[in-house]
């Protein structure tokens, strides 16, 4: 298949595109280039042996979109390109709106203009809101407590809208819920730009001595030791679950979603003390207030996926810390 990944130079689609072209799958990546850098075409070839086509471009130039499309002829599209932070979502709710908003819909309508009828898009446990139980099944109320949720929520609703008008556009919403790890090669893996976001790269900017402490934010939610407990998953098996979702859709096309996830919940100091032992690094930390946004506990009943994709996550905890260290420590040799 002929396959377009957007945001496919970031953290998450780089791993897809190693997936897809061991699969023996024609890559071709859009990327703004906002969160992420040109080297890892090179990081992809030196892995796979081929460097992805490649367009540093913007979903929300409509024309430059039509252009990569009329370039190319697409069986299939998988969407990872998008602003994807909690707490700036918070912070700045305009940005996240007109960005993951505007950037989806023209990439839809220029799918539509294009014939191209099969699409995976990247979803998020956020849209569960705060569960009233875990773990989290398909079938739960969907509600945001942030606008980054919002924004993957009104995507969903919108695509659920298309397949009912014309259900012969194919779709598979994949709902992650947190991704962590690296390539076993070390040669990919998240690299945020800043202070990172997400918790694995704190911690090993903190074990590298690039910042001096974690901030662990929240100390008193309900849960076994006060901090936030989540469903943290594998970022080469989430990749995996994206050629799942594209056999699917090639074999029973329809509209179908999923829970990507482990199925187990670990807290942030479950994962502070498992990189500690997996390496022997000692991560300082600092318990500090609630970060806006946040929720106390989410994981996920991964059941479906298994059952209907024949997909499993293969990794354990031990394994995400293993790989994000070896990814962080040679990336700052």
């Amino acid at each position: 298949m002929n396959v377009l990944i957007t945001g496919g130079t970031g953290y998450i689609g780089s791993h897809t595109a190693v997936e897809l072209i061991e699969s023996g799958h024609n890559v071709v990546i859009l990327d703004n280039l906002s969160n992420s850098e040109i080297a890892v075409l090179d990081r992809i070839k030196d892995i796979t042996g081929t460097r992805p086509t490649f367009y540093e471009a913007d979903l929300m130039d409509l024309n430059v979109t039509e252009a990569i499309f009329d370039s190319h002829a697409f069986d299939a599209v998988i969407h990872f390109a998008a602003l994807k932070a909690v707490g700036e979502s918070v912070e700045k709710p305009l940005a996240y709106y007109r960005n993951n908003l505007i950037g989806t819909l023209n990439l839809l309508q220029v799918m539509k203009n294009h014939n191209v009828n099969q699409f995976v898009f990247s979803s998020s446990a956020t849209v569960y809101g705060n569960p009233a139980t875990n773990p989290i099944f398909e079938d739960f109320p969907l509600r945001t407590t942030n606008p980054y949720g919002a924004t993957k929520l009104m995507i969903e609703d919108a695509l659920r809208d298309m397949h009912h008008t014309d259900p012969n556009f194919h779709m598979a919403i994949l709902r992650y819920f947190n991704p962590v790890g690296a390539h076993q090669s070390g040669l990919i893996g998240e690299a945020p730009n800043g202070i990172p976001n997400n918790l694995m790269p704190y911690i090993t900017k903190v074990a590298t001595g690039e910042l001096a402490q974690l901030n662990v934010f929240g100390s008193d939610y309900d849960t076994p030791d006060g901090t936030g407990v989540r469903d943290y998953i594998h970022v080469v098996d989430l990749a995996k679950g994206h050629l799942k979702a594209l056999e699917k859709l090639q074999n029973e096309p329809g509209l179908v979603t999923y829970n990507l996830g482990t199925g187990i919940g670990y807290s942030v100091l479950d994962l502070v003390k498992t990189f500690e032992a997996t390496t022997g690094i000692k991560i300082p930390y600092k318990l500090t207030g609630r970060r806006p946004g946040d929720i106390a506990t989410c994981y996920a009943n991964p059941d479906k996926a298994r059952t209907e994709l024949g997909w499993i996550a293969e990794y354990g905890i031990a394994e995400m810390c293993r790989d994000a260290w070896n990814w962080e420590s040679r990336d700052t040799d």
